[in-house]
């Protein structure tokens, strides 16, 4: 095995590796379990919403010409006509001159073609002041305005909050066309690696990589399944990479990336199936495997918890998007524009992810630490991507900063 990594870009280890993954087949599961799923089908509205012309606002309907030059001390008298009320399959009907009350969500009768709210209006026994003018259409939303019968209301691909939970709920989807949720296998690797549970004795460390796997696998949208820690030898790794290969989408080795005499990894993957990339021009997370072991794509993680986490946002988050299915359109990319407050560097040719903090005026600068520091991950705000082909940026320089 080759002590030197053949390196390539980001975008050329991200294109290769989601040229061989295709999104999983669907399922259907009730609306109250859809919450963090992603659409398989597109939906369609079954009828119209609203199903008739209703109120947003409590008050009353009115004909709009009526209220023309209204004021507190001009008020519109209208003649009180009765109360509509909520659910009501009853249809009433106003003319010129006269009103209704109508309560937020309810139907509004034939003849008024807007509502003026409660607030600017005093009720006078048989008559209502309207204190104030209001236009056609004001605070009523017309019969199917929402969404018309038979009309697309969400796309397949789509990430369900929600929000588009309530929607599913209004188009009457009591059951959902979901991806299924893929399984992302999850080794830790390392002679050195104890449970979490045990006390470090000596220069062995506890199992850091697997939990910030497994968490970031769930963000990601995926089912993390943890197959422990297996020792620095090949016949172990082979076995539980075996096994986890038969039982999971994709498979996360973590430490199983080196450019040392003893990459046990590559070693079994390349024995295994094939490997597809050995070194990615990303800093931190130079030395990331990507490969395949039956067409299930198998991803080396860099050992250090800070390059290892690059390297799942980089790479990995993608990954579980297209298990999903989810539309890269719909994928919220949260970032904010700030100013560095001093100068950061970088090596042309490499993408480097570096992590930031704001200080008190508000500007950006480095966190810097070594790629072993986990305390780099609590005390930065997010990271700013500095591209392979520019060599850093200057202070005073607007960037683009990612929270975590």
């Amino acid at each position: 095995m080759s002590l030197f990594l053949d390196l390539v870009s980001v975008q050329e280890a991200r294109d290769r590796v989601l040229s061989i993954i295709t999104p999983l087949s669907s399922e259907m599961i009730v609306l109250t379990s859809a919450y963090g799923r992603v659409l398989s089908a597109s939906v369609i509205s079954d009828i119209d919403i609203p199903g008739f012309d209703k109120t947003v606002v409590d008050g009353y309907a009115v004909v709009a010409s009526d209220t023309i030059g209204a004021s507190e001390s001009m008020p519109a008298m209208l003649s009180f006509s009765g109360s509509v009320a909520m659910g009501s399959a009853e249809m009433h009907t106003i003319t010129m001159g006269s009103c209704m009350y109508t309560p937020t969500g309810s139907r509004i009768p034939n003849g008024s073609d807007a509502v003026c709210m409660i607030e600017y209006a005093e009720s006078l026994g048989d008559m209502v002041l309207i204190q104030r003018p209001v236009a056609g259409g004001e605070n009523v939303l017309l019969h199917g305005e929402d969404f018309a019968q038979n009309t697309t209301v969400l796309h397949a691909g789509t990430l369900i909050s929600e929000r588009e939970m309530g929607v599913l709920a209004a188009t009457g989807h009591a059951e959902v066309p979901v991806f299924k949720l893929p399984i992302i296998g999850i080794i830790s690797t390392g002679d050195e690696i104890v449970a979490v549970q045990e006390v470090p004795i000596g220069s062995s460390i506890r199992d850091v990589n697997s939990y910030l796997c497994a968490g970031s696998v769930t963000a990601f949208g995926g089912q993390p399944k943890m197959y422990g820690i297996v020792p620095d030898e090949s016949a172990s790794l082979r076995a539980v990479l075996q096994q986890a290969i038969s039982e999971c989408d994709l498979v996360l080795v973590s430490g199983g990336s080196s450019k040392g005499e003893r990459d046990v990894c590559a070693e079994v993957i390349a024995d295994l199936g094939t490997i597809l990339v050995h070194g990615i021009a990303l800093s931190p997370g130079k030395p990331t495997i990507i490969g395949t072991i039956d067409a299930i794509p198998v991803i080396g993680l860099p050992g250090h918890p800070a390059s290892a986490y690059i390297v799942l946002l980089a790479l990995v988050r993608q990954m579980i998007y297209k298990l999903t299915g989810r539309n890269a359109d719909s994928v919220e990319r949260v970032s904010n524009k700030a100013v560095l407050a001093v100068p950061i560097h970088s090596a042309r040719g490499r993408e480097d992810y570096v992590r930031v903090m704001f200080d008190e005026q508000g500007l950006v600068r480095p966190v810097y630490g070594k790629s072993g520091l986990l305390n780099t991950l609590i005390s930065s705000f997010g990271y700013i991507c500095i591209p392979a082909e520019r060599e850093g940026y200057h202070a005073g320089e607007e960037v683009e900063v990612h929270p975590w």
